[in-house]
């Protein structure tokens, strides 16, 4: 909300010494937001001159100009930037004539842009200044002639400051008004919360008899809302006031052009002009019709399906049956709150004014605005609340403003209204529960205080204080922001600072320390977290969320952010495709990534969803929630890792080391480490994976993932070059599978005895199996147990292979003998022999 500092201080005394930033300061103290301060970007010296005389000079180009003989000071004295009375101008309008009085840059003068003016040879002439336009001066969009100052209804004395005639010294304070306080939208909203601030004196500019501002009767108004929106009528108040005999060809004032264009709003004419002026005066968004072109009454209702409007932008558009309409006779004039129709508007040749000053339902016209794309100051206001007490006074204030600019004559006995009892509902607030919620200790004074200053209305009862907020404040409606209003006023500083204590045995739970735990170890393994969307496509589903590739069910969204992927994951594999790609295109060809997410899991022919939603403001019942909690499909937390490319990069003496499968492993063991499991990996076969270059991933047991390089076709249709590894894990089971507690290993202070042993084993029996079976035979002396090698080749028979293991073997309470080493290996070996046929390598 920008509000000029001029227009402010007509309604709170703000000191003459106080700069924007002091007001702006006040204001942050109240609870607004400082944004900016806006100024005519601007400096003198900048005069009305009087033209002389001219002479128009065609030129070679084409163009015209005119060398004109400027007084920008009296008779015998020096102008404002030293030089003669008596100045030459080259000037390429053709707007003006001799006897004008216009604004002259004098050299010296800075227009926006910055636009520095200096005495300059053109056109065969030293131009000694600049007769400006209005936008050349910030004023306004018009640049087709020179601001000719009759048009503003100014005759000042040639050498005035044009500055200060013009308002062009005036700046313009901004906050951010936040959607629970519309009323501050307002230069009188803003002007009471200064007040609060500062304790100056507020005039509200809002304060006037009914007497005065009652309009007359005859017009026909009529609300008839047969669909209201929750119950709530599109319209409650409907003011109707005539002026008659308007000119709008009379200039709007300097001093009010000026204030429009520092709020942000452009001058569109008289009568335009004076209908903004107005909403950003009181909040109360007007329109103003053609009185000549209305047929008929107004009436205030519904659209027909089908039914369409043309708007003041030049659109016709097929309205939809919640939009609220204002129309006459003729049918629809305009979208009520938002934007009017073209056929009743306000013109050049408009002689008759009817203004209107509504109140419209917020939701309605919060709707209608998003519906159509049609964001406006007056929906901007409509959809916060505007004040019921005001469409009044402000249709009052216009008819006065087009009488006194626009030669108007405001008709006192042809008008109407259509209002309902303002009704406020009471809040109780009892006398603790300000001082508890807020935790300052405010005496009784201090809260009664503060409610009042803000217009509440406070009575004391038994238990603390019945309360009925102002009508320009509906976002008061309960005890709590009442509270929020007390510390607001009495200032957020006296709060205390005071961090919260958790109550002991509360903290995360244990699944969620252990999936901070996965995600620390994979994060401190070197890779990268990259949470993706949860969207993709069946087809991805299929590939990636299936062992075989056939097709599963997957959940479709009704109204997906992207229609090309509209299905909800069952494999977190594809996103982590799509970062990797989108960092490969970019030039990022190394990557170790990972992403902890939900997956969804919808089970065969069971349908998901519900059309039956639960109404606003109620708590549903056990069986609603249950309901609810079916329409849902399962979802498990998974972990995910991807890498490709170089894990190291190639460097002098040494050359880079590919990712290969063996790294994926690694984040597989330093996930199973930091879940506290142990997770084993057996050979396997999988639709999106290479054959022989795929593990399953298994604890106690229990599947819980997969590991393994995806075919070169898969990666391909990713776009990614070379070779890429992902392993996915149900997070979930992992976790459950660890049970409750996860017990350190004990460490022994006495040396390890390390031994390796190489079986010859058939060819189609997994390593995994083999390593099993050695580390059951070893017993409780073995502490680790690693496969180094598998080689098939020269020196072993047809069909066979020779896997190389190294043991470490460790006892917590001695130091092993080689004799205790090696009968723990050949128990082993033992145990392998038994079950595979497993035999020593020669």
């Amino acid at each position: 909300m920008r509000v000029p500092l001029s227009w402010l201080r007509e309604y709170v005394d703000i000191p003459a010494d106080a700069t924007p930033e002091d007001v702006l300061e006040a204001l942050v103290r109240v609870g607004f937001e400082e944004e900016d301060v806006h100024r005519f970007e601007l400096q003198g010296p900048i005069v009305v001159g009087e033209v002389l005389e001219f002479v128009e000079e065609p030129q070679s180009n084409g163009k015209t100009i005119r060398w004109c003989q400027v007084r920008v000071a009296p008779d015998g004295e020096t102008a404002a930037d030293g030089g003669p009375a008596v100045h030459g101008i080259v000037c390429g309008a053709r707007n003006f004539f001799v006897g004008d009085k216009v604004p002259v840059t004098l050299p010296g003068a800075v227009l926006p842009g910055p636009f520095p003016i200096a005495a300059r040879k053109t056109y065969g002439h030293v131009s000694d200044g600049m007769i400006a336009s209005a936008k050349e001066l910030g004023l306004g969009e018009e640049h087709s002639g020179i601001l000719r100052l009759v048009e503003l209804d100014i005759d000042a004395p040639v050498g005035t400051d044009a500055i200060s005639l013009l308002g062009l010294d005036d700046v313009a304070i901004d906050i951010n008004v936040t959607p629970d306080r519309g009323y501050a939208l307002s230069v009188r909203g803003v002007a009471r919360e200064y007040s609060h601030a500062t304790g100056a004196a507020f005039r509200d500019p809002a304060d006037r008899e009914w007497a005065e501002v009652s309009p007359g009767s005859g017009f026909a108004i009529v609300v008839d809302d047969q669909a209201p929106i929750r119950g709530r009528a599109g319209a409650t108040e409907f003011v109707a006031r005539v002026v008659r005999d308007v000119d709008p060809t009379k200039p709007t004032p300097a001093w009010m052009v000026a204030r429009l264009a520092l709020a942000g709003i452009r001058s569109l004419g008289i009568l335009i002009d004076i209908t903004n002026y107005v909403m950003i005066e009181l909040g109360q968004p007007i329109h103003g019709y053609d009185l000549d072109k209305l047929q008929g009454g107004i009436t205030v209702r519904r659209a027909t399906p089908g039914e369409k409007l043309e708007t003041l932008d030049g659109k016709v558009r097929t309205l939809d049956p919640e939009d609220l309409l204002i129309t006459d006779e003729s049918g629809p004039i305009g979208l009520a709150g938002v934007m009017g129709g073209g056929t009743t508007e306000m013109s050049g040749t408009t002689r008759n004014v009817l203004i209107e000053a509504a109140t419209f339902d917020t939701v309605s016209i919060a709707r209608t605005a998003r519906r159509h794309k049609l964001p406006s100051e007056a929906s901007r206001r409509f959809e916060r609340g505007v004040d019921p007490m005001v469409p009044f006074v402000a249709a009052r204030r216009v008819a006065e403003l087009m009488t006194e600019y626009a030669g108007g004559t405001s008709d006192e006995e042809f008008g109407g209204a259509l209002f309902a009892e303002v009704f406020v509902s009471g809040i109780a607030l009892p006398a603790e529960f300000v001082p508890g919620l807020i935790g300052v200790d405010y005496t009784t004074g201090e809260i009664e205080g503060a409610l009042r200053l803000i217009g509440c209305e406070v009575e004391a009862d038994a238990d603390g204080w019945h309360v009925i907020p102002p009508s320009w404040r509906p976002d008061l409606t309960d005890k709590w922001t009442l509270a929020e209003e007390v510390a607001r006023i009495e200032g957020y500083h006296r709060i205390p600072s005071v961090l919260p204590v958790p109550p002991s045995g509360r903290g995360l739970t244990l699944a969620q320390q252990g999936r901070r735990r996965v995600a620390n170890a994979l994060a401190a393994a070197g890779y990268v977290e990259t949470p993706s969307f949860a969207f993709t496509t069946d087809v991805l589903n299929d590939l990636h969320g299936s062992p075989s590739g056939e097709h599963l069910p997957s959940v479709k969204l009704a109204n997906p952010l992207d229609g090309q992927a509209p299905f909800l994951r069952r494999s977190l594999v594809p996103g982590l495709l799509q970062v990797a790609h989108r960092n490969v295109s970019r030039g990022f060809t190394d990557l170790a990534l990972f992403e902890t997410g939900v997956v969804f899991l919808p089970a065969p022919g069971v349908t998901y969803g519900t059309s039956h939603v639960p109404p606003l403001a109620v708590r549903p019942d056990a069986a609603t929630l249950a309901e609810l909690d079916a329409s849902i499909p399962p979802q498990h937390r998974h972990v995910a890792v991807l890498v490709t490319g170089n894990l190291m990069a190639k460097q002098p003496g040494a050359a880079p080391v590919t990712a290969e499968l063996a790294d994926a492993l690694d984040a597989v063991r330093a996930i199973a480490s930091a879940a506290g499991v142990t997770i084993d990996v057996a050979q396997s076969e999988r639709a999106a994976l290479h054959p022989g270059r795929t593990g399953v991933l298994s604890v106690a047991g229990t599947q819980v993932g997969y590991v393994g390089e995806l075919l070169p076709a898969v990666a391909e249709a990713s776009d990614l070059p070379g070779r890429v590894i992902v392993a996915e894990l149900d997070l979930d089971l992992v976790l459950s599978l660890a049970g409750e507690k996860v017990v350190a290993a004990s460490l022994s202070g006495y040396p390890a005895a390390t031994q390796d042993v190489s079986l010859v084993v058939p060819a189609d029996v997994p390593a995994a199996e083999v390593r099993a079976a050695l580390a059951e035979g070893a017993g409780d002396l073995l502490e680790s147990l690693r496969l180094v090698d598998d080689y098939r080749g020269a020196g072993l028979d047809d069909g066979t292979k020779s896997l190389t293991f190294a043991l470490r073997f460790r006892a917590p309470d001695r130091t092993l003998t080689a004799a205790e080493a090696t009968d723990a290996k050949l128990a082993g070996v033992a145990a392998a022999g038994e079950r595979f046929g497993a035999t020593l390598r020669e």
